[in-house]
């Protein structure tokens, strides 16, 4: 009888231990890439004192923030043409981020505007 009890016991726990597996199969996770989603934006700066030290910096920080394909900054019009993906930055995030050029205090958006096309713009 204690020899039936101890052979119970034993395969109650096997049972319960093999039937308990937490293990779980991990399914590999598939990245899907979004298509660019580009669009141009005409920004108004003020603040810009030459064509060296302002323009051409803030548009060389513009080229290497990510999620902007392109920026060209206009000394003489006062103005930024940046193309960018509105998957990674938004016109608001670029609109701060030149803002906050020099530590805010020189550059600032007086406004913006999405163009089709950077031609009509220049013109």
């Amino acid at each position: 009888m204690k020899l039936q009890r101890i052979i119970l016991v034993v395969l109650v726990a096997v049972f319960t231990l093999s039937a308990c597996n937490t293990e779980t199969k991990k399914t590999p996770e598939v990245t899907i890439a979004k298509t660019p989603k580009l669009q141009k934006v005409a920004i108004s700066i003020s603040g810009m004192t030459c064509e060296i030290g302002c323009a051409r910096t803030i548009q060389s920080k513009l080229s290497k923030k990510a999620g902007i394909t392109s920026a060209k900054v206009i000394f003489k019009d006062s103005l930024g043409l940046v193309e960018y993906d509105a998957n990674t930055i938004s016109e608001e995030d670029i609109n701060t981020f030149i803002s906050g050029i020099a530590g805010g205090d020189l550059y600032s958006v007086k406004s913006s505007k999405q163009v089709a096309n950077f031609d009509e713009v220049e013109k």
